[in-house]
This record gives C-alpha cells, structure tokens and sequence, in this order.
C-alpha cells in the first residue's frame, strides 16, 4: 500500500492556481525563420535543463519499503541519515530502503516527530549522494518546482508543477496540523510522501506530504492540488533527530495533554503530562476544555490549530467543564512542543 495522505478542500475557495509554464514555448504574435529557430533553441534549452536537474537531484532521493506500506525519502548526509514522513514510517518495526540504483539495505529508525509528520531512518551505506536543502521562505508563487518520488510504487517518477500558494494550518487529521505547508500544481499520489520537492536550482524546497481530496468527487484526489512540508521545516527538525533522536525546539506551544474528540463538545482531555503545563494548572483528566486564549475548542483539531497561533512560555487562559459538570478558567503557561 502507498502512503500518501489527503486533505479535504470540500467547501472551501481557494485562490486561483497559475497555470504551468510548459516545457514547449510558443511563439505567440511572431513570425519567420528566426523567431522559430530562437524559440526552438529555448525549448531545447528548458528540456536539458530539466533532464540535468532530474540526473542531479535523483539519486538523493529513495523508496522506503515499510511492513505497512511504501513511500520516499530523501538522502540527508553522508552518514546514512534518511529524512521522510512520519506517516510512511509509523506504524511499523521493519524498514527497507531502495537507492535510485536498486541497491536495498535495511534500516532503522532514528526518531520522529507526529506534530510536524517528519521522521528519520537510517541506513549503513556508502557512495550515497545527499540532497541539497534550499530556503523556503525565498519561494515566490509561481516559482517552477518538480516533485520526484515513488507514486504507487513507480521509482524516481518525476511530475512538474509551480509553487501556487504558501498555506497555514493544514490539517493532517488525527490531531496533527502543518504550522505552514507549500501548495503546488506537482502531482503528488500515493507513494510520493516522503520524496522531494526541488526547485530549478537543484535544491529541496519541500517533502510532497498530502494531496488534497474533494468531498464532491466522492473523496477523489483533486487535482492540481497537493502540499508539501516547507524545506526549512525540515532542516530544523531532522538536524535534531538526527544528532539525539528527539526533537527539543519546534518553535511551537503545547499544553501538556492528550485530548480526544467529544461530538464538537469541547476536546476531552485524556492524558496530563506528570509536571507539564496543564498539570500545574490544575488541568485533570476527564476534564473538556472548551476554549483557549479566547478560542473556541469544539475538538481534538481544533485544539491543534488554536496552538499553532501561540508561542511557548505565553500565558493563556483555558476554559473548562470538570467532570462533574462544574465549569472553570484556569491560566496556562505554554510549554515547547517535544
């Protein structure tokens, strides 16, 4: 099975997409011998640069082979070190990665980290090419990018498309939300998570992660639609687990418990960290919380998303309904997300 996820866009407008810049260039308005030939010479110039960037940039990029499933990954050092999705790894206890080559080793699992879906394995390899890691945040809409992966298991297939959106507080579902996400026309199926989002200057900008699912198409994929996790995400996160298989500074708050759903009654908290946040204020299991720092809470997501707009260490008022039906206002002091 391919993992990929999806992410419903059912209801919601989103902003004009910009359309491809094809590899072939017309010559519109113009006419004789030397404006076909310049503009020939121009398509044959775009083609070989794709193609050299595709020969580069490949062999970073692996399939990983799990009991569950399959997805990519992208080749992060020289030491074995292999950054992918959490998804395509949870799960299971055995992983298996394939070089664009064919070669197979075993791997193991380094760390992971759910709240931002990033995780790494690692590999005893040698000759491996890592990838080369860009700045998102210098990523223009409209910007040219090419996705390379593994889509239901075809290797190094490669799909091309344009940056159309730089997003907030995607939902993943489960609880877990993308603090910021790329959108973009490159096609992303299952298999793909994991893989590379590079742009022309042979460098990673993203990990395609999900593909957008329209409710209208019965839960299809819709096309043109898919996100990717932002590279400077994923230097932040994989450098940490890498070096101590945690990661101790995400840059985002936590509360300090578990918290499932109620039917959009509030978020129930299943489980208080012994020391955390919640506990020392006096948060119990059993409680619902129904708002924070004046935020509606109906659910597990939406207490997800009202904590990606707050920082660790500011204080907040959280609202609750104790078990016996009591209500309460209790103030929080935000912990870093672990």
């Amino acid at each position: 099975m391919s993992r990929t996820k999806g992410v419903s866009i059912g209801g919601i407008k989103l902003a004009a997409l910009f359309a491809m810049a094809g590899a072939l260039l017309a010559a519109c308005g113009t006419s004789g011998s030397g404006s076909a030939t310049t503009t020939s010479s121009q398509s044959f110039k775009l083609q070989s640069e794709y193609v050299k960037l595709v020969q580069d940039v490949g062999p970073s990029v692996v399939m990983v082979e799990t009991s569950v499933g399959l997805g990519s990954g992208i080749i992060y050092d020289t030491r074995g070190d292999i950054v992918t999705n959490n998804h395509v790894v949870a799960g299971s206890q055995s992983f298996l990665v394939i070089t664009s080559t064919g070669k197979q080793y075993p791997a193991t699992l380094v760390g992971t980290f759910a709240p931002d879906d990033l995780a790494v394995v690692h590999v005893n390899a040698t000759g491996l090419r890592p990838a080369t890691f860009g700045n998102s945040s210098a990523l223009q809409i409209g910007d040219i990018v090419m996705a390379i992966g593994n889509p239901l298991g075809l290797q190094s297939s490669v799909s091309e498309g344009i940056v159309s959106a730089m997003r907030t507080a995607i939902p993943e579902g489960n609880g877990v939300t993308l603090p910021t996400a790329i959108q973009t026309t490159a096609a992303i199926n299952p298999g793909n998570s994991g893989g590379a989002l590079i742009n022309l200057n042979e460098q990673v900008v993203g990990i395609p992660t999900l593909a957008a699912t329209d409710p209208q198409l019965g839960g299809g994929a819709a096309p043109g639609i898919g996100f990717a996790i932002p590279s400077n995400t994923i230097t932040l996160i994989a450098k940490q687990l890498v070096t101590s298989g945690a990661v101790s500074n995400s840059g985002r708050a936590a509360l300090g418990a578990q918290v499932t759903n109620t039917g959009g009654h509030g978020a129930l908290v299943s489980t208080v960290k012994s020391g955390g946040p919640a506990d020392l204020a006096g948060i119990k299991t059993g409680d619902v919380i129904t708002a924070i720092a004046g935020q509606s809470v109906t659910g597990a997501q939406a207490e997800a998303d009202v904590l990606l707009a707050l920082k660790p260490g500011q204080q907040v008022p959280v609202n609750l309904v104790h078990a016996t039906g009591t209500q309460a206002s209790v103030t929080v002091t935000l912990a870093e997300l672990q």
